[in-house]
């Protein structure tokens, strides 16, 4: 993870940009980033999240997060324009959001389209960030985005400081200075603790760190894949 002067982080937008930490960017862009607080509406999960690979588990998503590091090596918070449905940037950079989205698509699920389909429906239930529309090329790409649709989908988990309630394949979300940042519970242990390894791209690329306490988690949410025998909650 680089920390040094500054680190690359979500500015509540799954985008980055690198800031001083505690500097004045930061905090102007907490200010323009974050959306207003709202209890997200909550319904049944949208046809295209369901879409599951026959035989995948906890497992298989978090070896599709693994599968990032050494291929996924640059933090780039570019705007591009993406195919629909299954786009991607290049697999060798990204931001933490696309972690998240191309662990999702290993066990066939396609946030892309369920973020942009969700949102078509229900608009008004999503921060806009200037918008009046929604836009595929971006949205799933936006942390908070992301955070509002795995919370209308029921996914949400609790928020606790307790390792062993942080599994395999949970997506964590969390405030760094002030901006968003997200990740994917892997399923090894830190060294001589209770809790597990995040996968997330911070700024070096995908990389598997001990991460989960060292920020305020302001966000769990785990999709209710079938889990191995010997992973118990």
């Amino acid at each position: 993870m680089s920390r040094g002067a500054g680190v690359a982080i979500g500015l509540g937008l799954g985008l980055a940009t690198v800031v001083p930490l505690g500097g004045p960017i930061a905090m102007a862009a907490k200010a323009a980033a974050a959306p207003a607080a709202k209890s997200p509406e909550r319904h049944a999960a949208p046809v295209a999240l369901r879409a599951i690979k026959a035989g995948a588990t906890t497992d298989t998503l978090v070896a599709a997060a693994l599968s990032q590091i050494g291929r996924t090596t640059l933090y780039d918070p570019s705007y591009v324009r993406l195919k629909y449905p299954g786009g991607d940037v290049p697999i060798d950079r990204g931001v933490c959001t696309d972690v998240v989205v191309r662990a999702f698509r290993g066990v066939g699920i396609d946030l892309q389209v369920a973020v942009h389909e969700d949102m078509a429906r229900h608009f008004a239930a999503y921060p806009h960030y200037g918008k009046s529309r929604p836009d595929a090329n971006i949205d799933h790409r936006r942390v908070f985005n992301l955070a509002t649709f795995f919370a209308r989908s029921g996914t949400a988990a609790p928020i606790t400081h307790n390792g062993a309630d942080y599994l395999p394949g949970d997506v964590v979300m969390w405030n760094v200075d002030g901006l968003a940042h997200t990740g994917l519970v892997a399923s090894a242990l830190a060294d001589g603790t209770d809790h597990r390894l995040v996968v997330h791209n911070i700024g070096d690329g995908t990389q598997l760190e001990d991460i989960l306490f060292e920020f305020p988690i302001t966000g769990h949410f785990r999709y209710p894949l079938p889990r191995p025998a010997q992973v118990v909650s």
